[in-house]
């Protein structure tokens, strides 16, 4: 049978999965571009029945008004929330490298159910920590302040996962190596396992990082004063119980997006590349 008589491989149709990226980019995309749109838009206009994607005549006196009301103090909401946020994923960090290297290359009793028992936190729901963190913050004397947003939550279960998942990945040689050449086991951790763990690891903090900076929930419970409001929390009091302020509300929205952007597209390649090594291995 000569090469031209061999059936042809059909090749799988591109027509259906380009119209389904076109169809799912405007799902994710077209709320962004509602909120950038409404941002830009008169109150009257932002509060007017109807969908307009493009404002009539666009201003930014939304911006303008956040950014200098007393009342509404955007910058210091976004400060404590870089604040907590930056501090927080550093902190999830330390803790998840340190126990996921422990769990992955170093040997002691219990190990497996000590395991066992970190994965089994996950399948709890979070909401139901919320009290009992609330508690503990109340007894340590840490209601509002930077203390309650950062340290609860911090030795989460999925940081344990992802980053033991990445240590197991790595050759059991390069350890031995690094002993014979005369390192002990903690130059064997900071000098060459977390370089190695550098995607893992930034992608567990930009994780960590968003997860932070996302949250509404915790700062409502802990935070009383408006000065230590973060920004989800802070935001949430433009909406009064007669009217809600939309084209406000959209500007502190579009601020608030910024600062994620800018995270991302720093750690891009990290995220990425963390992603693809880690959790393939177990």
């Amino acid at each position: 049978m000569t090469t031209a008589a061999l059936p042809r491989r059909r090749r799988p149709p591109r027509v259906g999965l380009a119209v389904t990226l076109v169809v799912l980019t405007a799902v994710i995309a077209l709320p962004l571009a509602f909120m950038l749109s409404t941002s830009f838009k008169s109150p009257q206009e932002a509060n007017a029945l109807g969908f307009s994607l493009w404002p009539d005549d666009p201003t930014v006196s939304a911006y303008a008004e956040i950014l200098t009301d007393p009342q509404v103090p955007v910058l210091r909401w976004l400060g404590n929330s870089l604040l907590t946020a930056v501090l927080h994923s550093a902190l999830v960090v330390v803790l998840a490298t340190t126990a996921a290297y422990a769990l992955a290359r170093l040997e002691f009793r219990f190990k497996r159910t000590l395991f066992v028992l970190i994965i089994a936190t996950m399948f709890v729901p979070g909401i139901i920590f919320l009290i009992p963190h609330f508690l503990i913050v109340n007894q340590l004397g840490w209601l509002n302040g930077y203390a309650s947003l950062v340290v609860p939550s911090a030795a989460g279960a999925f940081g344990v996962f992802f980053l033991r998942q990445f240590f197991l990945g790595i050759h059991g040689s390069i350890e031995e190596a690094a002993i014979v050449d005369g390192c002990n086991q903690w130059g064997v951790f900071w000098r060459i396992m977390v370089p190695l763990a550098r995607p893992a690891i930034a992608t567990l903090a930009v994780l960590a990082f968003l997860t932070s900076w996302n949250d509404f929930l915790w700062p409502v419970f802990v935070l009383f004063s408006t000065d230590m409001l973060t920004l989800p929390a802070g935001l949430a009091q433009l909406q009064g119980e007669n009217t809600t302020r939309y084209d406000l509300l959209m500007a502190g929205g579009v601020i608030a997006s910024v600062p994620v952007l800018v995270v991302y597209v720093l750690a891009q390649r990290y995220i990425i590349e963390g992603v693809s090594q880690g959790g393939v291995k177990g």
